[in-house]
């Protein structure tokens, strides 16, 4: 129940993220939705298709169909309400992806795999939603800039297995794991924190 629930509320953060990317790019109904849906079920999509858990898991859950529809309509007739679109993007992404992290690392433990490869696919599950979606609306997506975004889940996948030993409940490790990630990132914006750049600034060249 309570990964169930976690599931959700990655599903709804991410659902507005993508209602607020589409608005931005003045998509019709058709298109918000579509992109609030991919960008919803992307990453997981991904994950379930590389450990076999077909049919994926939107197929064979309504719930997630009505929760990704009834988040877009209400970030749609809010929209107005949603004071600076960019700052409630970033707060939504980056809930999302803290949220799916974790999800994903779980699915990865449920099938054994090794916990490099269960933070590989938290990460998969966290970051490629935002692929689609910003690759749907002619942006490089962020987890192929300087931002620190894929950064964050991988540290807190790290923290996920390093607690792993000494904390029984796994509702705590959930949620500090998560924690971890939304962390990173808000810290890595607020103090304009960014990877090494593998190319020169146009000042450098000079």
């Amino acid at each position: 129940m309570f990964i169930q629930t976690i599931d959700i509320l990655g599903t709804i953060a991410f659902s507005i993220s993508g209602v607020l990317v589409a608005m931005n790019k003045k998509m019709d109904a058709f298109g918000v939705f579509i992109i609030a849906f991919v960008t919803a079920v992307g990453g997981g999509t991904l994950r379930d298709l590389l450990i076999g858990a077909t049919p994926v898991f939107w197929m064979t859950d309504m719930t997630f169909i009505i929760v990704i529809s009834a988040a877009a309509l209400f970030a749609v007739i809010f929209r107005n309400y949603i004071k600076h679109l960019r700052r409630s993007l970033f707060l939504f992404d980056t809930i999302g992806i803290g949220l799916y992290t974790v999800i994903g690392i779980e699915k990865g433990m449920a099938v054994d795999l090794h916990p490099i490869f269960c933070i590989i696919l938290g990460t998969m599950s966290a970051c490629f939603g935002g692929v689609i979606r910003d690759i749907l609306c002619n942006e490089i997506p962020v987890i192929f800039r300087k931002e620190v975004y894929a950064t964050a889940c991988i540290l807190g996948g790290l923290t996920y297995f390093l607690m792993l030993e000494f904390l029984e409940d796994r509702n705590y490790l959930f949620i500090i794991a998560g924690l971890v990630v939304i962390a990173v990132r808000l810290l890595a914006v607020i103090f304009k924190l960014t990877l090494p750049s593998l190319y020169k600034s146009e000042a450098e060249l000079k």
